[in-house]
């Protein structure tokens, strides 16, 4: 039985390949078995670590109290980043605001101060979050708490480290903070460098796989080989034995050449030329048998032990010496040897060709510059493992396979061969380092000054000083990654500014700047949905009905905004459409709170408004913050004449939403049918603030000071409501209705003849001309006007009558004919 100390390290590793069947199965989004590696990885490893993997599983499979509670213990401390984290983030789904906000408050000592955009690749993975995503949550949890100063500072402050930070600008914009676009979406040095160093990171795998592609050759597997790829902590002497195995497949099977090279290391023995294996006590001649597989690249997984003690380090710093083993052959090995360094001289220059392209430079004088030595180009800089593949696994494929085959002359002509691939893979990693960092012209100037050196006679001074007071110094050119990042900023000015104007209800101008957008950004779900908004805010449902329209038919699965197009339909009276679209949204999503709004919204347009409160009411309990269903349930309830309830309603809408003026309007609107119309313009005028281009809005403002005997107040309004919505028939006709009270006969006559052409079914307005004609003395025109208003609403006989008969009084314009 193993002791205590004998089992640590065995724990240990098993708690670290736990962990990374963990990230694995959250990687490939396999929640149910990442909770599960999770729970076993708790059961050995109590860590708070461990407590963050296991809340993260339970988070992301909406278990939000059980993350809650797994965080809790460190996350409520604040003593570890990703549980705090992920409980502020559960905090936020359960409404919890206070727990959140202590708990990422607490652990702000915690946060990262570097970026991670850019960190996120298919190579990287960063399990927690940094500052950026840290303060846009916290601003959730401050806005939820209902702390808007607290919570706009947090918002821009995530936006100042990260301007990709989406979500916060949108809440912003939403909660109707003033912003400045193009202070946002601004390039910073700190994205430029992790997005060139990922296009480095790409441009240098993509290298090493294009030479690993061309130096493999295809093998047969072997049964070590198998079993090594079982054993998790065989991994480096797999890539060892697969490296060995990729050259000894270069040799045809009936060569012996590995048979007699073994033989030869036999006699000869140890070196003391190979301070490598000096300090190994594996013995030399056991790295290979004597059997034929050998030839093959059938690799007995006993053999190559000693290499692999050696640390990565090592092995960069020992990639330059002499071959370890083999070093004495005899002079009939020397054609052998000759053929490998072909090889290599072959793939050498394959890949020197691949990369001539980015390392085409030139100095002041015309010449080309050298390559400059490797420990020039990386002093100091840590490198990622596939930097170092880049620099010492492909040379040490030569010389491990140099190990059996080449003598101490051969493996320096190896050496030499290979030294170029090494040389141009570390500069152009170094290269596109230089562009992010912003040096680039200071190296290209030490460069050139090594290049002058290294010409010497081949320089002629004369010309150089002829050339240089006539050539202006480069300007140093951005990098692919900065003018790619600044081809997105572009687009994220255009689609903020445009979000940012539809919050704020400049719908023209949002339309304006969606427009400008390119086509390819235009046909897609989430801008055809902003621009049915827009079109809807104006009332002009028929354009925001096409929009929606396509959305319908590019994305018929999205719930989003669904209830807006809803409304549409039901101004537009299209009930058959309308009922259509409701029976679509609530088969395919039976739990979407916007589907339940739309079949609301088909039963209020049939005019069954009890079955339309039904639906309303469980829109809103599966949304609790659902403020546009409690706006429309309001409605429901002032149809059936139950004002009290309709003001319940609309008060609930605003606790959800304090921007959403429709709550506001509703409020209005019931205090206007209870007669308290100070009420009524104090709410109206607040939902003008909201939506300063709304032209009910305003017109109900100018309606309420109307009923107030404030003619000449109203009028103001009135005007402004005609200007914002030329084709308001409703706006135009209390304009209309203002210019007669106050006496001014012909503005009145044109506003009407204009109404006319709008509405010219509208018996109100015919019964406004014959009253107009009626104070010009024009009994012929205005008999005939209540004639047509007579024969368009029989119900209104009586009071159309009574102006007839009256045609000899003046009787003013006040009539029920017109309310």
């Amino acid at each position: 039985m193993l002791s205590t100390d004998s089992m640590a390290p065995l724990v240990a590793t098993s708690n670290e390949m736990l962990q990374h069947a963990v990230y694995y199965h959250l990687d490939n989004n396999s929640l149910d078995n990442a909770l599960f590696f999770a729970e076993r990885l708790g059961a050995q490893d109590k860590t708070a670590e461990t407590a963050f993997l296991s809340a993260l599983c339970h988070f992301r499979l909406g278990d939000d109290r059980t993350a809650y509670h797994c965080s809790k213990a460190a996350g409520y401390r604040g003593i570890h980043l990703g549980c705090s984290y992920v409980f502020a983030q559960a905090s936020l789904r359960m409404g919890l605001w206070k727990d959140g906000i202590t708990a990422l408050e607490k652990s702000r000592g915690l946060w990262p101060t570097k970026n991670n955009m850019g960190k996120h690749t298919a190579g990287l993975r960063m399990p927690h979050p940094d500052s950026a995503a840290c303060s846009c949550l916290l601003g959730k949890l401050y806005r939820g708490y209902d702390d808007k100063v607290k919570a706009a500072c947090c918002f821009e402050e995530s936006l100042k480290m990260n301007p990709l930070m989406w979500d916060a600008f949108t809440a912003l914009c939403d909660m109707g903070v003033a912003v400045r676009i193009p202070n946002i979406f601004k390039t910073n040095e700190t994205l430029v460098r992790n997005f060139d160093q990922v296009a480095s990171r790409t441009l240098s795998d993509h290298k090493e796989t294009n030479a690993l592609g061309n130096l493999s050759v295809p093998k047969k597997a072997t049964r070590s080989t198998a079993q090594d790829a079982m054993d998790p902590l065989e991994a480096s002497r797999l890539v060892a034995s697969n490296e060995i195995t990729s050259f000894s497949n270069l040799q045809d099977d009936g060569n012996d050449f590995m048979a007699k090279i073994v033989a030869a290391r036999s006699r000869t023995g140890h070196s003391a030329g190979q301070p490598g294996f000096e300090s190994l006590e594996t013995p030399i001649n056991h790295g290979f048998g004597a059997d034929t597989h050998a030839a093959r690249g059938i690799i007995n997984p006993e053999l190559p032990h000693a290499p692999l003690r050696r640390t990565r380090p090592a092995q960069a710093v020992d990639q330059d010496g002499p071959p370890r083993v083999g070093y004495k052959l005899q002079p009939k090995k020397r054609n052998q040897a000759q053929e490998v360094a072909d090889i290599s001289s072959e793939t050498t220059a394959s890949l020197l060709k691949a990369s001539s392209i980015t390392e085409r430079k030139r100095t002041v004088s015309g010449q080309p510059v050298q390559s400059r030595p490797m420990h020039l180009e990386e002093s100091g800089a840590p490198q990622r493992r596939s930097a170092r593949l880049n620099v010492s696994n492909k040379p040490n494929t030569r010389t491990n396979s140099s190990v059996s085959t080449v003598g101490a002359t051969a493996g320096r002509e190896l050496k030499r061969a290979r030294a170029p691939i090494s040389n141009r893979f570390v500069r152009s990693n170094a290269n596109v380092g230089r562009v992010v960092s912003g040096n680039r012209r200071g190296i290209e100037d030490t460069t050139n000054m090594d290049v002058d050196r290294a010409e010497g006679p081949t320089a002629k001074a004369p010309v150089v000083t002829q050339r240089v007071p006539q050539q202006k110094p480069p300007d140093p050119e951005p990098s692919g990654s900065e003018e790619a990042l600044k081809l997105i900023l572009d687009l994220l000015r255009r689609y903020g500014y445009g979000y940012q104007q539809l919050s704020q209800f400049n719908c023209q101008d949002a339309l304006q700047s969606f427009s400008t957008l390119p086509r390819q950004h235009q046909d897609t779900p989430w801008v055809l949905a902003q621009m049915g908004r827009a079109q809807y805010e104006q009332a002009a449902y028929a354009a925001a009905e096409h929009h929606f329209r396509r959305l319908r038919i590019m994305s018929p699965t999205r719930m989003q905004d669904m209830e807006v197009y809803s409304t549409i339909l039901w101004h537009l009276k299209r009930e058959t459409d309308l009922s259509f679209l409701a029976h679509e949204l609530i088969d395919s999503a039976w739990l979407a709170p916007e589907a339940w709004c739309a079949l609301g919204n088909a039963w209020s347009l049939a005019k069954d408004h009890e079955q339309a409160l039904r639906c309303f009411k469980r829109a809103t309990q599966l949304n609790p913050k659902f403020a546009y269903a409690y706006t429309l349930q309001g409605h429901e309830h002032m149809a059936n004449e139950e004002y009290d309830k309709a003001l319940t309603a609309f008060r609930l809408s605003i606790s959800a939403d304090r921007r959403h003026y429709n709550a506001y309007y509703g409020i209005g609107m019931v205090y206007e049918k209870l007669g308290n119309y100070d009420k009524a313009y104090t709410h109206f005028q607040a939902a003008s603030q909201i939506h300063p281009t709304n032209a009910v809005l305003i017109c109900c403002i100018g309606t309420v000071l109307e009923k107030q005997k404030q003619v000449m107040q109203a009028l103001t309004f009135f005007c402004k409501a005609t200007e914002l919505a030329p084709r308001a028939a409703q706006a135009r006709f209390r304009k209309a209705r203002a210019l007669l009270a106050v006496g001014h006969l012909p503005k009145a006559h044109n506003e009407l003849l204009i109404l006319a052409d709008l509405a010219p079914d509208d018996a109100r307005v015919h019964f406004l001309l014959g009253k107009l004609y009626k104070a010009q003395n024009d009994k012929s025109q205005a008999v005939r006007h209540f004639t047509q208003a007579l024969s368009l609403d029989p119900k209104a006989s009586q009071q159309i009558k009574e102006a007839i008969e009256s045609l000899e009084d003046d009787d003013g314009f006040e009539d029920s004919m017109m309310q």
